[in-house]
């Protein structure tokens, strides 16, 4: 009788179990459902061990070791790395061959030899291009947002997205939306700048040009757009990465919430990503009012939250509001925090949580389900392999170098031009092009590496070819162990700065060759090892100054004292404070770091055959004594002068000169009076009056001029780029409604109060002419 049940087992029982869980298996494989519906389904089929592996990400900072010595998967090693399965692998910087064998491998092993067969999504960078090699390099963001255009952003974005859909990419951890307060920052490159409208018009872009949609939708072509960083990443205090952000909950909604909230409203990201500061004593990864109350519920924000790199473990080891590493984890993922990057080492303490109670089952299992239909909405159970040939189709588009050289002539700014600039070629015998910039491929933070990228030295060269002699010198080491790599240099920890005898030989090395040239190209800033993200005590990339480092003043000094024009081209990830230089240098060129096109679009502009339209959207301090300093600032900010010198900006915010010059009519209202609720337009004719073709950035500013709380002495509320022909006029109009009058009242309302309101249309926060708005009740 024993050995029949055993045989009724084994023979009718067990297979009858197998097909049963095989159909089952079976239905969340059928690609005739739903994403919805496969999710469920999959969901049902999961251990705790399971889920909390979907919520967990894997670091590779090399593959090879997953591999024997014929490179062959070692699947002993891979169940280690990958458990049964991931949510996310992080990247290892490998070109396009390598990037797509890895991940095929990742996924073949995921499909195959995991119970559930479950796919990884895979993460990189997209700043301003694809981090990693082979990928089109764009202007770094706060070059790029001196464009003003944020359709051009959306295109770049959309390369972007492309180029990182093509190589197997699914989540973009871009872009940052942070409104940025202190230039010593490091990270004030990676940011839009000062403005909160700004940024929501640059944030909605890129989200857009990333997911390719305005709804969420992610095609074949695009990925996941991560917002970061949630919130107050950029007012730390003394501009050093990470620290607190004291920031008041009035001055979180009207600026740093700002972007957030209508980017998510407007172009529906996948994904947000909290900051690593704190506010008000509680950390971002902690702070459930930030993250389930604003987010979620006002925001109406449904997608993924996941944490910045370790900023789960930092709640232990950094800001100390948790003891251990299941309070850390219980804490972050009861806060509103869903995935844990970029490895998995907190979160695998979620079943342990669970069976204790401190974490609820439904909210893990809604974090997994909205994971799973993320992926099956993105097709990777269906089509989870990489074409290679795609691949490499989509990196040597000779369209997205045309776009990276649009962007950077959009994006360079003309700070100062005594009349030397354009250049002519016909009167030039010898240029000498020289600074620690000259030759240099500078791109800055988080940025990948092009298959051409084009210095300023060539870009000179290439542009009077053989009819005028373009020489070039160092003139000065900003640091010693930088490489011509640019995607590595943000990355090496150490900085070694040279010594001053060595740079004083380089500069007598450039002396004598510039007194050989007609005129000096002086090529200074910063490298990516200058301004860059600290992330540890041993990397560093705040400063406490905004002068030139390492005797770069002591080169232009030198050159100047030829008494030859000098232009000055500045290569700089933060704002720097070249009073000097904007006294006696003939022309000043902010060029930021442009991106692979660097070299021929600084040439364009050079040499006149584009003519700059630029515009700052970041406030250049005189000093750091002036800090913070930004246009939007309220009235007694900015109300008498220090004793040693004035408040006014080296550079105001909007600020750009053009080779041709832009009149401004007396704007004027189709209604000076409205309601609360109503709305008029205001209307200025903008007038080229110079010899070329320009493009003018026609900005509108507003301020309430009597409040019942203060407010600042101006705020951006609209802007449109203009092209006009010598002599040509056009009207620009402007509609204004209570989006743009309202504030938060002393009960945090939401409001337009009746009163004055002075209207400002012009070329720059600094630059306008006005017109009075009466609102009455």
């Amino acid at each position: 009788m024993k050995n029949k049940l055993v045989l009724f087992l084994v023979f009718v029982i067990v297979p009858a179990l197998v097909m049963a869980q095989g159909k089952k298996t079976a239905r969340y494989k059928d690609d005739s459902l739903s994403s919805e519906q496969r999710a469920k389904d999959l969901l049902g089929q999961m251990t705790d061990e399971e889920k909390s592996w979907q919520l967990m990400s894997v670091w590779l900072s090399d593959f090879s070791y997953m591999q024997d010595k014929d490179g062959v998967l070692d699947l002993k090693k891979m169940k280690r790395k990958f458990g049964n399965g991931v949510n996310s692998v992080q990247p290892t910087f490998g070109e396009i061959t390598s990037t797509i064998d890895e991940r095929n491998y990742i996924q073949k092993y995921l499909l195959e030899n995991t119970r559930l067969g479950i796919p990884a999504l895979f993460v990189d960078e997209g700043l301003h291009g694809l981090m990693r090699p082979q990928s089109t390099v764009f202007p770094q963001v706060i070059g790029l947002a001196s464009s003003w255009n944020p359709e051009l952003v959306q295109e770049v974005y959309d390369v972007v997205g492309r180029e990182m859909r093509s190589r197997g990419t699914t989540l973009a951890l871009s872009p940052v939306i942070d409104i940025t307060r202190d230039p010593r920052w490091g990270r004030i490159e990676e940011t839009y700048g000062e403005d909160p409208f700004l940024n929501i018009q640059f944030g909605i872009a890129a989200v857009r040009g990333l997911q390719g949609s305005s709804d969420g939708e992610i095609d074949e072509n695009h990925v996941g757009a991560t917002l970061k960083h949630f919130c107050g990443h950029g007012k730390p205090e003394g501009g050093l990465n990470q620290a607190p952000a004291n920031i008041s909950r009035r001055v979180l909604y009207e600026t740093q919430f700002a972007p957030f909230k209508a980017t998510v409203k407007n172009a529906k990201p996948i994904a947000v990503m909290p900051s690593y500061n704190e506010i008000d004593g509680i950390p971002s990864h902690s702070n459930k009012w930030l993250l389930s109350d604003v987010l979620r519920d006002e925001f109406g924000f449904d997608g993924l939250i996941v944490s910045d790199y370790n900023g789960i473990s930092q709640l232990e080891t950094k800001h100390f509001v948790a003891e251990d590493i299941e309070h850390a984890a219980e804490i972050a993922f009861n806060s509103g925090v869903q995935i844990e990057l970029p490895t998995g080492r907190y979160f695998k303490k979620l079943p342990e949580l669970i069976a204790k109670g401190r974490v609820i089952q439904s909210s893990v299992d809604s974090a997994v389900y909205q994971v799973l239909k993320y992926k099956f909405d993105l097709g990777l159970f269906d089509n989870p392999y990489i074409d290679e040939d795609k691949a490499i189709e989509v990196s040597k588009l000779n369209s997205s170098k045309e776009l990276a050289l649009k962007a950077a002539q959009e994006s360079i700014v003309l700070l100062k031009n005594d009349g030397v600039l354009p250049l002519s070629k016909t009167n030039l015998k010898r240029i000498a092009v020289i600074g620690p910039g000259a030759t240099s491929h500078l791109y800055g933070g988080y940025s990948g590496a092009p298959y051409v990228g084009v210095s300023l030295f060539e870009g000179i060269q290439a542009k009077v070819g053989k009819k005028v002699d373009v020489v070039t010198a160092q003139g000065v080491l900003l640091t010693m162990n930088a490489k011509d790599e640019a995607q590595m240099n943000w990355k090496i920890d150490a900085i070694e700065f040279p010594t001053h005898e060595m740079n004083l030989r380089l500069i007598k090395e450039a002396i004598d060759l510039a007194k050989t040239a007609d005129v000096i190209i002086l090529a200074i800033g910063e490298n990516e090892q200058l301004s860059r993200e600290a992330w540890s005590p041993s990397h560093l990339g705040d400063n406490m100054t905004l002068d030139l480092l390492s005797d770069q003043q002591e080169l232009a000094d030198s050159l100047l004292s030829l008494g030859k024009p000098v232009i000055v081209y500045l290569q700089n990830g933060r704002p720097l404070s070249v009073n000097k230089l904007n006294s006696e240098a003939n022309a000043i060129i902010e060029g930021w770091y442009m991106g692979q096109e660097a070299g021929n679009a600084a040439a364009d502009i050079i040499f006149g055959d584009v003519n700059p339209s630029g515009k700052l959207t970041i406030t250049i301090p005189k000093s750091v004594g002036q800090l913070p300093l930004f246009y939007n600032h309220k009235p007694s900010a900015q109300f008498h002068d220090y004793i040693s010198q004035d408040i006014k900006p080296l550079y105001p915010f909007g600020y750009g000169l053009s080779y041709t010059t832009f009149l401004y009519s007396d704007p004027t209202l189709s209604k000076e009076t409205i309601k609360p609720d109503g709305n008029t337009t205001v209307s200025v004719t903008v007038t080229n009056a110079g010899q070329v073709r320009g493009d003018e950035i026609v900005q509108l500013y507003i301020r309430d001029e009597v409040s019942s709380i203060t407010r600042p002495v101006k705020e951006l509320k609209g802007f449109k780029k203009i092209s006009l022909n010598p002599g040509e006029s056009k009207e620009v109009s402007f509609s204004i409604d209570h989006s743009k009058l309202a504030f938060y009242n002393r009960d945090m309302e939401l409001i337009v109060e009746p009163g004055s309101f002075l209207i400002m249309l012009g070329s720059s926060s600094d630059d306008f002419k006005e017109v009075r708005l009466s609102v009455e009740d």
